[in-house]
């Protein structure tokens, strides 16, 4: 079974509200969407955002490296997911986030074809209702309080608190408010997405006192694991790392060194649906926590490959971020729910969505709107 064309599409899609984290304020979401045919009539859906900070990718260049790659995979047996993966490599350095939205078409095509769920193809479905967390970034403290109340009285149970936008010190401040809002037995952490100076995090540690944070995450650039080791070694609450992880290696280097207790795996940063499997499961051979992640905002489409991970990975233990929960609209005819703050794997074959046509006619930019 071949692929007869792959289409990549850039849309931009409404957010509820902006979302502040260190360093950006965002608040349009705009994602690569890839749409791959077959000569057995059916199609797969990928998606990706753009995350320039994160993956060094714009959407203008994510949809030109699609084009570029089509001709080297039309053609191609779909069923050999293993294969496809070597000739992108082979093809294209680096540009993760695009090969991640094409190796998610590929599954979602795979399932359809061979009448499967995404979950079916990694490591078969070992959970049921997946607790979705709730990013609380407006920034303002009164407001993340007054969120974090709702969305406990929702159901929600995991919270991650965007940091870095401020003071240390008034970080601190406002992550003990919403930590004592939000009350005992959830999973809370707060990101600060490498907006910090080893000082800088270790006088916010300092500062939140007994707060109880099961950890922090990506408090200092990248490039520094040292710098991250000495702060894991000097406070109790677990280090996590984000944008540090963009190959397997980075996993058993950040565990080898200390550096972290955990990661937070996205597609985007590590090129597709399987390698996230597979990252999921070293994690748990070295005794790391996971964080499993869409990137803000993506659509149900990433959000379903997402939740196909989540049930079919060892483990879950800090939590899942559901991003398309934050967008005013959405690009699939059944946008999926999330009820009493948990989310469950959509039902049907590959990824269990259907794109709605009008909704990225609407949400659709080309480069005549790059240009403006």
């Amino acid at each position: 079974m071949k692929i007869t064309r792959i289409e990549p599409i850039a849309v931009r899609l409404p957010m509820t509200r902006p979302m502040k984290m260190a360093g950006v304020e965002i608040r349009t979401a705009d994602n690569l969407l890839v749409r791959i045919d077959a000569d057995n009539g059916l199609t797969g859906w990928g998606e990706a955002a753009s995350a320039p900070t994160m993956t060094g990718e714009f959407v203008e260049g994510m949809v030109a490296a699609v084009r570029y790659l089509a001709p080297t995979l039309t053609g191609a047996n779909f069923e050999d997911l293993a294969r496809i993966a070597l000739q992108l490599d082979r093809s294209l350095h680096g540009n993760a986030s695009v090969k991640a939205a094409i190796d998610m078409a590929l599954h979602d095509l795979l399932g359809k074809t061979l009448g499967q769920p995404v979950y079916a193809l990694l490591g078969g479905q070992k959970r049921q209702r997946i607790p979705a967390l709730w990013m609380l970034g407006t920034g303002n403290a009164d407001n993340d309080v007054a969120e974090a109340r709702a969305k406990v009285a929702q159901g929600f149970v995991a919270f991650k608190i965007k940091v870095g936008v401020d003071d240390p010190l008034a970080d601190a401040e406002r992550t003990r408010r919403i930590c004592a809002a939000i009350g005992p037995g959830k999973l809370i952490s707060a990101d600060a997405n490498q907006g910090w100076s080893i000082g800088q995090a270790m006088a916010y540690l300092g500062a939140i006192g007994d707060a109880p944070l099961d950890f922090l995450e990506q408090p200092i650039p990248a490039g520094d694991m040292a710098g991250l080791a000495r702060i894991a070694a000097s406070t109790r609450v677990a280090i996590g790392v984000d944008e540090s992880i963009h190959e397997i290696a980075d996993i058993t280097q950040h565990h080898q060194s200390g550096a972290a207790k955990g990661c937070s795996l996205k597609a985007i940063k590590l090129g597709g649906v399987r390698i996230v499997f597979q990252a999921a499961q070293l994690c748990e051979t070295a005794g790391m926590k996971v964080n499993l992640a869409c990137k803000v905002a993506e659509s149900s489409i990433a959000t379903a490959a997402v939740l196909h991970l989540a049930v079919s990975i060892p483990s879950i233990d800090w939590g899942v971020s559901l991003s398309s929960q934050y967008l005013a609209d959405d690009i699939v005819r059944k946008p999926l729910a999330i009820l009493h703050g948990h989310a469950t794997v959509p039902e049907g074959n590959g990824l269990g969505i259907e794109v709605d046509d009008a909704k990225i006619a609407r949400y659709r930019y080309t480069g005549a709107d790059w240009a403006r």
